[in-house]
């Protein structure tokens, strides 16, 4: 895997490079027919498999609309919701021209009482136990372990990645824990989990914001966000930080009219 000064490597031909998202029928409508059609195969989309990658070859990655679990690297512009096509939208957040809302500031101070730790990844087995609660928030596309997002390795397989750990002072119950890659530049959310017990304490909303302030200390430029779509979903939660930025998949990375909280 070898980085591009163009912007868009890690793939014989880039999405953004595709004649079918630039001729007439834009890419929303090639899905569209693909779905009514079952007689018609094909899926636009990107993936690869790598083992060990540095900080700079991560931000390559993360800057071209990447995102990884495990060694299995993946991007698409399109993906389904409610048996609808829409767009794919990789987010990101300018680290030094963040502010947090007030309603974030709430969050922060409602969990003052708790213990943060952030170092290299070590999983154990409060870890898969957190996991096992926490999966069953989900209805659909309920995952299976908590590989289907990390590698056996995932401190240092296929990038140095940390853990933001959040337990109670007292119990010291893990509460919560999100995983983070380290590049050179930026920093990238893996995945959160969090006790559903503890649900009223926002912890996905917390542990992203202390992502926030850890890469304000380590003087990163970015903090990727993973994935948003163009129309409302339960992604939409990262459209309500500051400082958000969109791929366009054309190489351009735009600002996000930030969301108002109600």
């Amino acid at each position: 895997m070898k980085p591009s000064s163009q912007n868009s490597s890690f793939a014989n031909k880039a999405i953004h490079d595709d004649p079918i998202t630039t001729g007439a029928m834009g890419i929303r409508e090639w899905f569209e027919e693909r779905w009514r059609d079952e007689s018609i195969d094909g899926q636009l989309y990107d993936a690869f498999y790598c083992s060990r990658s540095t900080p700079q070859m991560m931000d390559a990655c993360w800057l071209d609309g990447w995102r990884h679990f495990g060694t299995y690297f993946f991007r698409t512009q399109v993906d389904m919701l409610n048996g609808e096509p829409v767009i794919v939208m990789p987010l990101r957040i300018r680290v030094d021209d963040f502010v947090p809302s007030k309603s974030q500031r709430r969050v922060q101070r409602k969990n003052s009482d708790v213990k943060l730790e952030i170092h290299p990844i070590h999983l154990t087995e409060e870890h898969r136990t957190l996991f096992e609660r926490h999966k069953q928030r989900f209805t659909e596309n309920q995952p299976e372990t908590l590989q289907d997002f990390l590698s056996p390795e995932p401190a240092i397989t296929p990038c140095l990645a940390y853990e933001c750990r959040v337990s109670d002072v007292t119990t010291k119950e893990i509460l919560a824990v999100s995983f983070v890659d380290i590049g050179d530049e930026a920093l990238s959310s893996v995945y959160a989990m969090f006790a559903p017990e503890a649900d009223h304490r926002s912890l996905g909303i917390y542990t992203l914001l202390c992502e926030v302030d850890y890469a304000k200390q380590l003087n990163k430029k970015y903090l990727y966000l993973g994935y948003a779509y163009d129309v409302p979903s339960f992604y939409d939660y990262k459209k309500y930080f500051s400082a958000v930025e969109f791929y366009n998949w054309r190489g351009e990375w735009l600002p996000l009219p930030r969301k108002h909280e109600e």
